[in-house]
């Protein structure tokens, strides 16, 4: 089986990076390091009800005593730019080839995957940016096991686990008197959570975008349009099959999640269904905004006919009136050749009725209601 693996842009924003794929006939279990990959940072909290320990380690290996006991260890790997300290990993946590494949290389579909004493949860976590619309992405991997709970992020920068670290720390809500199930949980409700602010940014932007596109549309706001819809279809793709492990987290995963968890993973879940249905509506907006662009665009292309028309209109009779007395003909030959050239008050005369018939069309136009829409967009303006 051929396998595309490849890198998701931190800024969704941005250009795709390049892509990697396994070459054919690669052995399973192979592990792609990306060459731009941060050097991995670990961190480890062991607790139960009395104790807690925070600290940064330098291998895998030094969380070994702490696996061995009955607290709960979270061991937390940030980055992914160093193949041994990753090899060592799955030596120290037991992990088979396969699941190591899957925790490093970043282009995994949010799934769960249960291998007897460990489950597999691969879910897609998303930071919204500062000042900005927009928000970062990246994969999360957590292998949970009897007591403890491994997780690797792709980036070291952003994350949105700091209130659950903040609640394991002081101790509140139940979180230390549970195991690593409920701390699995606790974590997976994080990065739901996590779609919220980014999805709220994308609704004030909407707004913003609505008003812009019927007051002033310029091709800029086209192009706005389009990419807040490409990046609502990456948070679709994020929370889809995120919703689908979810819920086989809650039926089909094995003696490691207990029964009062499951209760909890179902708040969890229907978190992620209203996430849903906030990227569909927002999108079917955006949707909208461009079929509300576009209608804009006519209507303002129709008002600008309708002016360009009415002055054709106007003009055409005194060009018509213009190009007669330009033909210049000899009235001395025949009385029938343009007599009008030798009056005294010709000149003002052809002016006046020049003036009169341009008035009469304008007159005719108003009372037709054929300048009102005219007139309504330039006060607008």
């Amino acid at each position: 089986m051929i396998r595309k693996l490849r890198h998701l842009p931190k800024v969704l924003t941005k250009s795709f990076r390049k892509e990697y794929y396994h070459q054919p006939g690669t052995l399973p279990g192979t592990i792609i390091i990306d060459e731009n990959a941060e050097y991995p940072t670990i961190f480890l909290i062991d607790y139960n009800q009395t104790n807690f320990i925070r600290e940064q380690i330098a291998t895998p290996e030094e969380c070994v005593k702490y696996l061995e006991t009955e607290s709960i260890s979270w061991v937390d790997v940030q980055g992914l730019g160093n193949r041994d300290i990753l090899q060592s990993l799955g030596k120290v946590f037991d992990l088979h080839p396969l699941v190591l494949e899957d925790v490093v290389n970043m282009a995994e579909r949010p799934k769960i995957e249960d291998f007897e004493d460990q489950l597999l949860i691969i879910a897609r976590m998303v930071v919204p940016k500062e000042r900005t619309c927009g928000f970062y992405s990246e994969q999360v991997s957590l292998v949970l096991g009897k007591n403890y709970l491994l997780t690797v992020q792709e980036e070291p920068e952003h994350d949105c686990f700091e209130g659950v670290r903040a609640r394991i720390e002081k101790g509140k809500g139940i979180i230390r008197k549970q195991g690593s199930d409920y701390l699995a949980y606790a974590l997976l409700d994080a990065i739901i959570d996590g779609f919220f602010p980014v999805l709220e940014l994308y609704g004030e932007r909407i707004e913003e975008l609505e008003e812009e596109v019927i007051v002033k549309p310029t091709p800029q706001t086209l192009q706005q349009i389009y990419q807040i819809r490409r990046e609502l279809l990456q948070l679709r793709r994020a929370i889809w099959p995120q919703r689908d492990a979810i819920n086989a987290l809650i039926r089909d995963s094995g003696q490691l999640i207990g029964d009062e968890v499951r209760i909890y993973l179902r708040d969890c879940y229907d978190h992620a269904v209203q996430v849903m249905d906030m990227v569909e509506t927002y999108r079917e907006l955006a949707s909208g905004l461009m079929d509300v662009y576009l209608s804009a665009v006519s209507n303002k292309m129709n008002e600008i006919m309708k002016v360009l028309t009415v002055v054709s209109s106007i003009f055409i009779p005194l060009t018509f009136v213009a190009g007669i007395y330009g033909m210049n003909f000899n009235t001395e030959k025949s009385p029938y050749n343009m007599p009008e050239l030798n009056w005294y008050w010709g000149y003002p005369i052809c002016l006046s009725l020049m003036a009169v018939i341009a008035l009469g069309l304008l007159f005719f136009f108003w009372r037709r209601g054929w300048l009102s829409n005219s007139v309504a967009v330039k006060r607008d303006k």
